[in-house]
């Protein structure tokens, strides 16, 4: 008896068509996520068939160029790549924290919103800004990011100084990137 899905089976058939390579297991490894949306009204299907898609992610074929879109967080995690199943929990956070910040909550630098790939991700993408706060080197405030994430005990000067770097870097950062993925 066969117990793959035809959600998984439609998945399968549909990356393999779009692929150089014959086998899922080589299939896969052409693939890098090109972009994400994020569709609150939840009216879009992957390109399974499963319906109501919160996250809508583009996938692109680094050897032929082709794209499928949209495909499911769930989909990807699919292809067994830890590299995909990461920057789907980042690019994930990324809207759950820009919607934490446009909700006005209250945010510490905390598991609950942050992570150090988070972080990391932040900084590759420019997110902090050069000032006079961190000699105008943004690495200085990546840094105290991430020394004070993984610190247990913070002072409120401490404190105090992530959260000037959340309002103040992030959060801009974060609204103008985002702008136009949310639906």
């Amino acid at each position: 008896m066969n117990t793959t899905s035809s959600y998984y089976r439609n998945l399968i058939e549909t990356v393999l068509r779009y692929s150089d390579a014959t086998e899922w297991k080589a299939a896969v490894l052409e693939w890098c996520i090109d972009d994400v949306e994020e569709d609150e009204t939840l009216s879009e299907s992957c390109i399974c068939g499963k319906e109501n898609l919160r996250f809508l992610f583009t996938i692109r074929n680094t050897v032929n160029g082709q794209t499928l879109y949209p495909i499911g967080s769930s989909c990807i995690t699919k292809f067994e790549r830890s590299d995909l199943d990461e920057e789907v929990a980042v690019k994930e956070q990324l809207f759950k924290l820009l919607h934490a910040i446009e909700d006005r909550q209250f945010l510490v630098l905390s598991s609950d919103f942050f992570s150090r790939k988070l972080l990391r991700y932040l900084y590759d993408l420019g997110a902090f800004k050069p000032s006079s706060y961190n000699e105008y080197d943004p690495y200085n405030d990546y840094q105290f990011m991430l020394d004070m994430f993984n610190k247990r005990n913070r002072s409120e000067r401490q404190n105090k100084r992530a959260t000037a770097i959340i309002l103040n870097s992030i959060k801009p950062f974060l609204q103008d990137m985002l702008r136009d993925k949310i639906h």
